[in-house]
């Protein structure tokens, strides 16, 4: 017979003990129970769980305090308005923090998860506090998607290997590669860094490989390209999926040769360039539609790292926006302000399409707009009806000139409002969308998308 694991869990309130006892026992756990931390240490010998609950605030000693006592990981629980302090014990050791009121699927989910990753591991396997390497610069999470992506961007960071960072728009993808640079080799040449949807077609080679004087109608001098300006550096080219095909194949020999040749030029010049991509397109769906060359494809895709949404990384959103909050005060030079409980409970449950840059920008016109030293929901400005209709409507509106995979929500956003404004209004836009008008107003001020002058 498998023998079963066992939990302990410590929470002084009767009614949330017994019904986290049951529900863990419904998943075939052997549960002890305990009142406060001074009781657990008493009754039972910690080493003998595999998991800890623990509520935060208890009478006596903080449930933290059981982090010291034993290998065994724990997890806290605490309420909403207590975020900074859950922030806080997981840095002291906590392997996940829960916020009341829980999901069921969310705390049979932690469980479940603090059990593989303990038996992955002894307690001699473990490093000190002091050994463990700090989160890449720039960057803050603690959620297991991101402290593999820190890993591996310390792995390649060491390597000349061509990098491909798959990412939606707002994730970071920048920062990922600063760290990169900054980690490998060529930290002492300055990084270039290119957005291949920025530059018109027609200009996108004399920008990236340069061009001989007289190669082309305004080409009154010779100039040197962005490919042989980070020559013994780090070549970034962002959004790789818009680079014209033409372009794709000099991009390909550089890549293959080691080599650039200017437009309009028989001479070639070797460079020593280390190449970083990024896209928040299918590259693959590129490919099979004839719009990316496949050897290029292939050329490029040797590491890939993969940046997840922000709202796939759990308890991450709550501490960027701690974080965000105190830098943007700090930098708006206003008093330090702090979230209400609900504007909390916002942020948690909101999808953010925008990911990271949208929380940036969301909470930077709070504190703008703020009269108090506390940030309510309704200056958030976000509507919760977007987490629960924005994936349907994607779906659904989107006309069929191209795949949904190809599009982010924000690509979606401004794909829709542009070809509809024409025939809909704005509550009809709203509605289609299934947003409020004032959502509609909001985003269209941040993608830049002004309301078409009806003539």
């Amino acid at each position: 017979m498998t023998q079963m694991n066992q939990i302990l869990v410590v929470e002084d309130e009767v009614v949330i003990r017994t019904a986290l006892k049951r529900l863990l026992e419904r998943q075939e756990y052997e549960v002890s129970e305990a009142g406060t931390v001074k009781e657990s240490l008493e009754k039972y010998d910690m080493e003998d769980f595999d998991v800890i609950i623990s509520d935060l605030r208890l009478p006596g000693a903080p449930g933290t305090d059981l982090i010291k006592a034993s290998s065994t990981p724990v997890l806290i629980m605490t309420s909403y308005s207590s975020i900074r302090s859950a922030i806080d014990s997981m840095k002291m050791g906590a392997v996940d923090y829960i916020a009341k009121p829980f999901e069921h699927n969310e705390i049979i989910e932690s469980v479940a998860k603090a059990i593989r990753e303990h038996a992955k591991s002894t307690p001699n396997d473990k490093p000190a506090a002091d050994e463990i390497e700090p989160p890449v610069h720039g960057m803050i999470g603690s959620c297991p998607q991101m402290m593999e992506l820190f890993r591996r961007i310390r792995k390649v960071a060491l390597t000349s290997s061509t990098v491909l960072i798959n990412g939606e728009s707002g994730t970071g993808k920048e920062l990922v590669v600063r760290a990169i640079h900054n980690l490998s080799n060529r930290l002492d040449k300055e990084m270039i860094s290119v957005n291949c949807a920025a530059i018109p077609e027609n200009l996108i080679e004399s920008e990236l490989f340069g061009h001989e004087k007289g190669a082309f109608t305004g080409a009154t001098a010779t100039r040197t390209g962005l490919v042989e300006a980070a020559n013994g550096s780090t070549l970034f080219l962002d959004e790789i999926g818009e680079l014209p095909l033409h372009a794709q194949a000099r991009l390909l020999r550089v890549l293959q040769e080691s080599e650039i040749r200017k437009v309009g030029s028989v001479q070639s010049t070797k460079v020593d360039v280390r190449l970083v991509a990024a896209t928040h397109r299918n590259l693959k769906r590129l490919v099979a539609d004839g719009e990316f060359r496949e050897d290029l494809y292939y050329r490029i895709n040797v590491m890939t790292l993969l940046i997840p949404p922000l709202r796939d990384r759990g308890n991450d959103i709550l501490e960027l926006a701690d974080v965000i909050l105190q830098r943007t005060c700090k930098r708006l030079k206003t008093a330090q302000l702090k979230y209400s409980n609900a504007a909390i409970r916002a942020i948690a449950e909101y999808r953010w399409p925008g990911n990271v840059r949208e929380l940036e920008n969301t909470i930077e016109r709070a504190v703008v707009l703020a009269e108090t030293t506390e940030i309510g929901e309704e200056l958030l400005a976000i509507d919760g009806e977007v987490a629960k209709t924005d994936s349907a409507h994607d779906a659904t509106e989107l006309p069929a000139s191209k795949p949904v995979e190809e599009l982010s929500l924000e690509d979606y956003f401004q794909r829709f409002v542009l070809e509809h404004q024409d025939i809909m209004n704005e509550t009809q836009l709203a509605k289609k969308l299934g947003i409020s008008r004032k959502c509609l107003w909001e985003r269209r001020q941040r993608f830049g998308i002004p309301r078409r002058k009806k003539h």
